[in-house]
């Protein structure tokens, strides 16, 4: 058996053992990695340690390899060519840390039930000459267009996922609402309960309920045709399943295009039918320092309703990287 002495780089990252093991050899699982740590076959710096050991920059890690052809990565299966090429085309921006793309309405973002296709099962396409897989650090949903951050290696990617969770970023996203709202700014301060049925999955507003998360969402509308449509602009302080969505059904002005939420006026003859929910732009630190700030050009049927409704049609792509920028 093939033994390999490798040496932990800054692109890895503080890290679990297991999880280093599986995400540069995929094809150990996570019993053939606790029993080669029990057995004392892979050792950190020539010690024995456990499957949850965290590695630092320099440990050597010594891994017995095992044959190419005794298991085939799951990665190899999930693949299709012509998905692949169609993940590059999304590309706005990349450098040496993070993509940004500019996803399509109706591919999900990760696998699930009856979910062929998904961007997460595209990443290989992304890897290039890289040692590392790149892999995702947000999510949108499967209907919301928009963008999409990924990363390059673990390291950016245990940066990008901080940011998030520590808030330090400003999202904002478009809506084409079924109705207008009272004000033309303001909060929605809502706590959210997640409900579960065989089949199915929603949201729901619940002030009671001591399971429902805090939710807040700030918002102004941009424009408005009548007070049967508005462009409203929204800013999830908070990132909860469907937030926005159903916030802005709270509000008795629903998303168009909106068939899970908006039962009434989910889709109105002439319109397209699919979620007008945009992810338009993000400002976020930079795993390098500094700030990047993106903004997308709406989807084709966003697009293609701005135009009907007579909204001014917004520019396109822009990426800027900026050194003092705060997120406020």
């Amino acid at each position: 058996m093939k033994i390999l002495n490798i040496t932990v780089k800054d692109e890895d990252g503080e890290v679990r053992l297991d999880r280093w093991v599986k995400r540069n050899y995929p094809q150990f699982t996570q019993g053939m990695i606790q029993k080669l740590c029990r057995t004392g076959q892979i050792r950190v710096d020539k010690k024995r340690i456990q499957a949850s050991t965290h590695l630092n920059t320099g440990n050597v890690v010594r891994l017995p390899l095992v044959e190419k052809d005794v298991l085939l990565s799951k990665k190899n299966h999930d693949m299709d060519s012509h998905f692949s090429k169609k993940v590059k085309s999304w590309i706005i921006y990349e450098d040496s840390d993070l993509f940004v793309i500019n996803k399509p309405s109706g591919i999900a973002v990760q696998g699930g039930s009856n979910v062929r296709f998904h961007i997460d099962g595209m990443l290989e396409a992304l890897r290039e000459n890289s040692n590392y897989r790149p892999c995702l650090v947000h999510r949108l949903d499967k209907d919301t267009s928009g963008i999409l951050l990924i990363a390059r290696h673990p390291a950016a990617a245990a940066k990008l996922t901080a940011a998030f969770r520590g808030r330090a970023v400003k999202k904002i996203y478009w809506a084409i609402t079924t109705g207008r709202p009272v004000s033309s700014s303001g909060r929605v301060t809502l706590p959210l309960l997640k409900v579960e049925r065989p089949g199915e999955s929603y949201v729901v507003v619940s002030e009671e309920n001591k399971n429902a998360q805090k939710a807040v969402t700030e918002y102004m509308v941009k424009d408005y045709a009548a007070r049967k449509f508005a462009w409203v602009e929204l800013y999830p302080l908070t990132g909860r399943m469907h937030q926005l969505r159903v916030h802005c059904l709270a509000m008795n002005c629903p998303i168009l295009g909106d068939r899970k939420y908006n039962q009434v006026n989910g889709s109105l003859e002439g319109f397209p039918e699919l979620l007008h929910l945009h992810a338009r732009a993000i400002i976020i630190p930079h795993p390098q320092g500094g700030y990047l700030e993106v903004e997308v050009e709406l989807s084709s049927h966003m697009k293609e309703t701005f135009k009907r409704l007579g909204f001014d049609m917004p520019s396109g792509n822009c990426v800027k990287l900026i050194k003092d920028k705060k997120c406020n």
